[in-house]
């Protein structure tokens, strides 16, 4: 039915690094935010303490089906990847979305003696800045260079 897909695809491995380096921060509010600073912090009410634990779920098993979308789906059919980056992307998006309206909801993004700054910046900012070039790298590798070499037979497949 489908014609097959080249035995190789040029970028494919590097997509798929640059991705997993952006799935592992799903991982990291698990541990950092288990903590007196945030889950255990006896000043949060117990509901705010349940919506975290929520959360840390939702990202602990978010962070599973992107890491599943990128590696043990079949590598040859970059749907799987462009799925994981609209996983990705969300995980991103939330985090500046807090950022922006920090002012409405009147939080704080920098804890003194919890958060560090990294060349002046929040540690949380400089990392997401990272996270968030990587990820439009990875991106435009996939749309530009691995998407187009198999847009052929996804077009032709889709014809039929």
């Amino acid at each position: 039915m489908y014609e097959a897909y080249p035995e190789t695809i040029e970028g494919l491995t590097l997509v798929q690094v640059l991705l997993t380096v952006v799935a592992f921060e799903f991982f990291g509010p698990i541990k950092r935010d288990t903590d007196a600073t945030h889950l255990f912090n006896p000043e949060w009410v117990g509901h705010a303490r349940f919506h975290l634990v929520w959360q840390l779920g939702m990202m602990f098993f978010a962070g599973g089906v992107t890491l599943w979308l990128i590696w043990w789906t079949d590598p040859l059919r970059p749907v799987h990847l462009y799925l994981a980056s609209a996983l990705l992307a969300a995980n991103l998006l939330g985090f500046w979305a807090a950022v922006a309206l920090v002012k409405w909801y009147k939080g704080i993004i920098w804890v003194p003696l919890v958060h560090i700054k990294i060349l002046g910046v929040d540690e949380n900012v400089f990392v997401f800045s990272v996270l968030s070039l990587i990820f439009l790298i990875a991106l435009a590798v996939l749309m530009f260079h691995v998407g187009p070499q198999c847009a052929p037979d996804i077009l032709t497949a889709t014809l039929r």
